[in-house]
């Protein structure tokens, strides 16, 4: 590890330690007081050390996280995160999301998804000051975004040169601070064992972001590597990955109070928002994702059922989509009975009254605490005339704009492209291209547009604001019947979809003489994309630096009253640590730490989210439950509660003991804890992770997974 810029951690509380905070493995050696009083067992210097045991394990997936569990290359993570390479492994005749799936040697492994990568942190150092350099910071709006831009591909090509490795420069704290991340790129990533789809995902949409659960929710890759031990594309003659460091299965039982860590990748929290940014969100924007995520996941269900090839396709696409409309609404009733958006008001107002109150930091701070509002109200206005584009766009036209897009970047040089565009994007572009046609069902996809268009054009200027509308031939006062004539004739009109492979490789002046109606769109609306960018950058360099100042104004405040500071989630690797709790429930009910077996039947209906595999409910009542009981609870423990913080992209973190053992996987949190993601409240948060015993008892009991058993060395 190189030498890593950090802002300083002062006054370490140890009450609020116990839970919060999604630290960077390099600050913890300074958390090493509270860690210890809390119940580490391990050095916290060893937990900075990305190659050593146990982060060296830890791996991210595209969307969650996972870790190495044998020296095979062997990787565990949820079973809602290898969802959508079942679903895409899936079809009527060989239902792996109905049926799960098991491979009983190598050479039955799935390729996952197209474009699914696994990836390894092994370096990191800071570089805000090579992002940021003396010229960059004397830009403003476009200038200084593209400045960034710049400074990022050039730090990102010179750090890819060592091959098999991605490089990304992440930002933290809102534009203030920039780090470097090196990590190994694994691109051919199979599919090992997932559970029933009524193991992995007992209780669906009804359960979900809820206590008390009994879901399964675990699933098994491999990684690969070639016959050299580097990375490369899938291939018949590559050999599993042999990594470094792996997770040991905990053989101690897992109890209440223990110490717990989670080591993962966690998306995106918002703790260091500012009060405009709390209102917009909890005010428009989560109100009316809710609204429009609802009417697309209804709309899928009515084209959809009947059909289970559709069904099939579109499975993935359901479950995301439901999974972040429940979020949103857990978020919503959370905020509605708290007093959040006060507290930041009177946050601000202090931090405000602290930089005036000194003549140096009102002139180094006050300008930028006045613009940054007027430049938030800017983007936020742009996000409510924009909202619906997304969900109203034909893919075929999206297909098409970015194929287009990708052909106009070919004609620059390499290191002139855009973010996205590189030659280093081309394999995962091509993958996702190829894969379409299993994630695609026309018939659903006009219906959805269909809807969210006739939405779009009813809104106020909406002809003179969406050029999509002109675009795709649509006129003010259409009515329903023809828009969706208009729509069957441009899908019917067009090959695009069959022929987007070959798209892939052509030149700009084979789409300018296009008549496929989709690429015609997307030509003409190539100048407005090309201006709104620019408009985009503008902005984005404004707000940047406006930003960057209220959040140093900010650590300068906070470190003045001594307080912690830690970044907002960004993807990075993180770590965080508390305990198996459990916690009151509604309605004076006790939440109990642990859920069991018994729950199972309890909730089995035999339909719908609740429909266990006979061969499950079979080994429940028969008691069948081998060495995996725990005596005080007279079961087999499933799920565990525990006060973690987590938030997307958590999901399928290990989650360890005070001796760095796997002892189980963290796979959501419950509903009036979800808003920890803006506000973390020591008493309800928790989030919920499958147990490590539940998982080996399923395997070994009801699915007869003796080799992936074997080769965890729990046989």
């Amino acid at each position: 590890m190189k030498a890593l810029h950090l802002l300083p951690l002062l006054a370490l509380a140890g009450p609020a330690l116990a839970a919060e905070g999604m630290w960077l493995p390099q600050q913890l050696p300074q958390l090493a007081q509270p860690l210890k009083a809390a119940g580490l067992a391990l050095n916290p210097s060893q937990l900075a050390d990305l190659t050593a045991q146990p982060l060296g394990a830890v791996v991210a997936l595209p969307g969650c996280s996972g870790s190495f569990v044998s020296a095979q290359g062997l990787v565990v993570t949820n079973h809602h995160c290898a969802y959508g390479s079942i679903q895409f492994n899936s079809t009527p005749q060989r239902d792996l999301l109905a049926q799960g799936f098991l491979a009983r040697s190598l050479s039955e492994e799935l390729p996952a998804e197209p474009g699914t990568r696994l990836r390894v942190t092994v370096d990191v150092r800071d570089v805000s000051a090579q992002v940021l350099d003396a010229p960059t910071r004397a830009l403003q709006g476009k200038a200084r975004s593209e400045a960034i831009e710049r400074h990022i591909k050039r730090l990102v090509a010179a750090c890819e040169q060592d091959a098999g490795h991605r490089c990304s420069v992440p930002v933290f704290f809102g534009g203030l601070q920039y780090q470097l991340i090196k990590q190994l790129e694994i691109r051919d990533v199979r599919l090992v064992h997932a559970p029933a789809d009524m193991v992995g995902r007992f209780g669906g949409d009804t359960d979900n972001w809820v206590w008390p659960r009994h879901t399964g929710d675990y699933s098994f890759y491999r990684a690969y590597v070639g016959p050299d031990g580097k990375p490369a594309d899938f291939h018949q003659d590559n050999q599993p990955y042999r990594p470094k460091q792996v997770l040991k299965l905990a053989q101690a039982p897992l109890n209440e109070g223990d110490f717990v860590m989670v080591a993962g990748y966690p998306g995106r929290t918002n703790r260091y928002r500012l009060p405009a940014e709390v209102e917009h969100s909890f005010g428009w924007q989560h109100p009316a994702l809710i609204k429009a995520y609802g009417e697309h996941l209804d709309l899928i269900k009515q084209a959809t059922t009947g059909r289970r090839d559709a069904e099939i396709k579109l499975a993935d696409t359901v479950a995301s989509l439901g999974n972040s409309m429940q979020n949103w609404q857990g978020q919503q009733r959370s905020y509605a009975g708290s007093d959040l958006l006060a507290r930041k008001q009177a946050e601000l107002a202090a931090l405000t009254h602290w930089v005036q109150a000194d003549a140096q930091r009102q002139a180094r701070f006050g300008p930028s605490l006045v613009a940054v509002e007027r430049l938030l109200a800017e983007q936020q206005a742009r996000e409510r005339r924009d909202l619906l584009v997304e969900l109203a766009e034909p893919t075929p036209l999206r297909l098409a704009r970015g194929l287009y897009q990708q052909a106009q970047q070919r004609q620059l040089p390499d290191a002139e492209r855009r973010l996205g565009f590189q030659e280093r994007d081309q394999k995962a572009r091509r993958q996702r291209l190829a894969g379409l046609d299993r994630r695609y069902d026309e018939a659903t996809e006009k219906r959805v547009v269909a809807h969210f268009l006739l939405q779009l054009m009813a809104q106020p200027q909406a002809f003179e604001q969406q050029p999509l509308l002109k675009a795709l031939g649509l006129q003010p006062g259409m009515e329903a019947a023809a828009v969706a004539a208009r729509l069957d004739a441009l899908y019917a009109g067009s090959p695009l979809l069959a022929e987007r492979l070959q798209w892939f490789e052509r030149g700009s002046a084979a789409f300018e003489s296009s008549q496929d109606p989709f690429i015609a769109a997307a030509v003409a609306l190539y100048a407005d994309d090309e201006a709104r960018l620019a408009q985009s950058k503008e902005l984005g360099g404004r707000l940047q630096q406006a930003y960057a100042d209220v959040m140093q104004a900010l650590i300068a405040f906070k470190a003045s009253q001594g307080q912690a500071v830690y970044p907002d989630a960004n993807s990075t690797l993180r770590v965080g640590h508390g305990r198996v709790q459990g916690r009151p429930g509604p309605d004076g009910a006790q939440w109990s730490a642990f859920t069991t077996l018994r729950g199972i039947p309890e909730k089995h209906q035999g339909k719908g989210d609740f429909d266990a595999p006979a061969a499950q409910l079979k080994a429940i009542q028969a008691r069948q439950f081998d060495r995996y009981a725990v005596k005080a609870l007279d079961s087999v423990p499933v799920n565990f509660l525990a006060s973690l913080d987590t938030t997307g992209g958590s999901s399928g973190s290990p989650v360890l003991n005070a001796r760095g053992e796997l002892v189980g996987l963290l796979f959501d949190g419950t509903s009036d804890a979800v808003i920890s993601d803006w506000d973390f409240n020591t008493r309800t948060t928790r989030s919920i992770g499958v147990d490590l015993r539940y998982m080996l008892w399923q395997m070994k009991v009801v699915d007869g997974a003796a080799n992936v058993l074997k080769e965890l060395g729990a046989l």
